[in-house]
């Protein structure tokens, strides 16, 4: 088991057990325990919690529907609702259990639910484990631009039982993996070049690569919570891979976060060896492995001029100034906060 100190909460990083969650729960006097899911973690995952956490027997279980596309503030209308109704007070436990979509939107409820009550993470996804549940971001999509709305309120404890991705297919896993390749791309270059020896999907999720990701995002999020500095390094990929995404859910095309951000980091990448922050070696090192795990997106017309207007809305852009995370060698970022439109044009072209 590996435990990380965050800025005032811990992340729990262990295998089949929850000894550290019972553990939690016993040294706190919560009034009622209220587990947020989604039909797959139902499925799939709220039975095994239940059967090693004896305490949350009579939890209230509230279960949305999954997917981006219910990452609003309609669907947290429904979940205020429901906490309402069943007498969730300023003393009340917020389990979020499942992905990214589940973590974020929960964390938002409960930073906003009567002022803020308590939640914790247990996040059932890669993706999840390694970024959505660690670093106090909360939020909800709105008119279609990602995380648009949301508050910066840190969890009581990440509790990351890695059996979980045992419940997912190649592609969920491939999915978070995207992630950590991030992390490795801007903070650690021995890591990336650790994993770019890995070409096949069980090599991507063991409990010390899951540990690795976790912590280096930590060190980042512990020296800049609030995202005023350094943590903009974590949204490499992010600023053409969100507006990737944002697209091609509105055009009602299957895509997912992380294929979507190695999609990002393969063009923010080209934007760096344009600038002269990376080499053209390491330009074609980042290609050629991405482009070994993710399958190519085709973009159309269409979608790169809604994808354009989504980039203006960036939440890193600072008056009409775009600004990018990029790389600057691997292993090292920085935030550019001149790049014109034309030469993002160029490049998705």
């Amino acid at each position: 088991m590996s435990i990380i100190k965050s800025t005032s909460y811990s992340i729990y990083i262990e295998n089949n057990t929850f000894k550290s969650l019972n553990t939690f729960l016993s040294k706190h006097n919560y009034s009622k325990y209220i587990i947020i899911c989604d039909e797959n973690t139902s499925n799939y995952c709220l039975s095994h919690l239940l059967f090693s956490c004896k305490a949350l027997t009579a939890a209230e279980i509230v279960e949305l529907e999954s997917g981006e596309q219910n990452k609003t503030l309609e669907t947290c209308l429904q979940v205020w609702g429901a906490l309402t109704d069943i007498g969730a007070d300023k003393k009340s436990l917020i389990i979020n259990l499942g992905g990214g979509v589940i973590t974020d939107l929960g964390g938002f409820v409960a930073s906003t639910f009567k002022r803020g009550v308590e939640f914790i993470n247990i996040p059932t996804t890669l993706l999840a484990m390694v970024d959505a549940s660690v670093g106090g971001k909360t939020g909800v999509d709105f008119e279609g631009i990602k995380n648009h709305i949301g508050t910066t309120y840190v969890p009581k404890g990440v509790f990351v039982n890695a059996q979980f991705i045992e419940t997912l297919n190649q592609r969920q896993i491939t999915n978070g993996y995207a992630e950590i390749i991030k992390i490795a791309l801007i903070a650690d270059k021995p890591f990336w070049n650790t994993l770019k020896k890995f070409k096949k999907t069980n090599q991507f999720y063991s409990e010390t690569i899951i540990a690795k990701a976790i912590e280096l995002k930590n060190n980042i999020v512990k020296k800049d919570l609030h995202e005023k500095h350094i943590r903009k390094s974590l949204n490499f990929g992010h600023s053409i891979g969100h507006a990737l995404e944002s697209t091609l859910i509105e055009q009602k095309k299957d895509i997912l976060h992380g294929e979507a951000v190695a999609y990002g980091m393969i063009i923010e990448s080209e934007i760096a060896y344009i600038l002269k922050h990376i080499t053209k070696k390491e330009l074609q090192e980042i290609k050629d492995y991405i482009g070994l795990i993710y399958k190519k997106i085709n973009i159309t017309s269409s979608t790169k001029k809604m994808m354009l207007k989504y980039i203006l809305h960036d939440k890193k852009n600072i008056g009409n100034n775009l600004c990018l995370s990029l790389p600057k060698s691997i292993g090292n970022y920085e935030l550019i906060c001149d790049v014109d439109i034309s030469l993002i044009e160029t490049v998705l072209s």
